[in-house]
């Protein structure tokens, strides 16, 4: 099931993608469930937003597949590193990112992202798809030149417009069916890897958060990205796909 986030004649709401229409829901399905308003709505005729906008962090997973490790010359971790984006970060499909005068160099990062549905602490990695609602897609846009001169990321991945998230949550993703993560700019692949070539699983990293901090309903996580890392300039297109999810895409400007 596909859970969209839209805007419809200056009104927000939440919805179920349906046949090329939006099932529009009462409220928010992480906490009012799936009840219909009764209302149907072109698909075409509404705008997607960002699916969720997390309540408190969205956590992140750095060199999470070996190729990409080789690549920015390390090895890979032994557990889950894990960094935090701000809120604040979050924009939606079709929302421009932007590049920030601070920086030189932005990076794409296509990743796919985990949507957390209830508090949730300390929970084994048996239990932890049970605490998901679902997954979408997300591109950690990273301001590479200041990640290196400050020694630690959070202004580098941080900047406003850096969390591109969308164009949906799937909540029905079958995670054992090793889809492809692909990222393209302007139409020209930059990335493509199984989702099965991550060093530590979607359960592994959720239960290993939770062991660190409280994961609350609406968290985001975050779970890394393959080697093919590299710039994008204003005016560039940046897609990010896994079939079975859709495609997340944002233009790029300056500020």
């Amino acid at each position: 099931m596909k859970i969209a986030r839209f805007s419809h004649e200056d009104a927000l709401a939440y919805g179920i993608l349906d046949e090329g229409d939006v099932v529009v829901l009462k409220g928010d399905p992480l906490f009012a469930g799936y009840e219909p308003t009764g209302e149907r709505i072109p698909l075409a005729d509404v705008t997607l937003l960002a699916p969720v906008i997390p309540r408190s962090k969205i956590v992140c997973v750095g060199k999470n597949y070996h190729d990409h490790a080789a690549e920015m010359g390390g090895v890979a971790p032994e557990q889950p590193l894990l960094f935090l984006k701000p809120n604040t970060a979050v924009i939606g499909p079709g929302d421009a990112i932007v590049r920030p005068p601070q920086s030189e160099r932005t990076d794409h990062e296509g990743e796919l992202a985990v949507v957390i549905s209830r508090v949730t602490k300390n929970v084994s990695a048996e239990d932890a798809l049970d605490h998901v609602f679902g997954y979408t897609l997300a591109n950690d846009v990273t301001a590479r030149d200041l990640q290196k001169s400050d020694g630690q990321w959070a202004r580098a991945k941080g900047f406003d417009t850096f969390c591109p998230l969308g164009p949906v949550i799937e909540t029905e993703f079958d995670l054992d069916d090793d889809a492809t993560l692909v990222t393209r700019v302007n139409g020209e692949i930059r990335q493509s890897a199984p989702l099965g070539d991550m060093i530590h699983s979607v359960p592994e990293i959720v239960a290993y958060a939770s062991a660190a901090m409280t994961l609350l309903p609406g968290d985001v996580i975050l779970t890394g990205t393959p080697a093919g890392v590299g710039p994008f300039e204003a005016g560039d297109e940046i897609e990010v796909e896994i079939e079975g999810i859709g495609v997340l895409r944002n233009l790029v400007r300056n500020a």
